[in-house]
């Protein structure tokens, strides 16, 4: 689901009396809670659902996507959900890559949420074993961004 189309439908459910809000399409399914008078959203893609075990079979998807990354080490995850970047800008370097060493506080990528750019940063030194989502992709709350070891 577009940005744009997300905070409209969050500027909506502050406005109004809904305290909940929850919208299926074809790219993904959006729940918009209001608790203490700010709205959240939660996008889960059809594909990744990452919170929220509501049926059986979407359930079941959810380790399958999340496994991979748990052995292999330190599994570094979006504290947001949002469109995940991988550089500053269109072009230019992407701040690490497999193998790049990080430590503690680096900035390792950029989620956008609501026109906002958030630098996420490493919370373990080690190196960058795994990128688990690809540039642009649509992230998650929780969901696994890099393996560190």
């Amino acid at each position: 689901m577009d940005l744009r189309k997300l905070k409209t439908l969050i500027d909506l459910v502050s406005e109004s009396n809904v305290s909940e809000l929850e919208i299926t399409e074809a790219e993904g399914k959006v729940r918009i809670v209001k608790s203490g008078g700010a709205p959240m959203a939660m996008q889960q893609p059809v594909m990744t659902m990452a919170a929220a075990p509501v049926a059986a079979p979407v359930a079941g998807a959810v380790p399958a996507a999340v496994e991979p990354a748990a052995p292999a080490g330190h599994a570094v995850k979006s504290p947001m959900v949002g469109t995940f970047y991988r550089s500053a800008s269109p072009g230019a370097k992407p701040f690490v890559e497999v193998g790049s060493q990080v430590k503690e506080g680096e900035t390792i990528c950029i989620i956008e949420a609501m026109k906002i750019l958030n630098e996420i940063e490493a919370d373990k030194s080690g190196t960058i074993t795994r990128i688990l989502c690809e540039n642009g992709q649509a992230v998650e709350y929780g969901q696994p961004l890099f393996t560190i070891e």
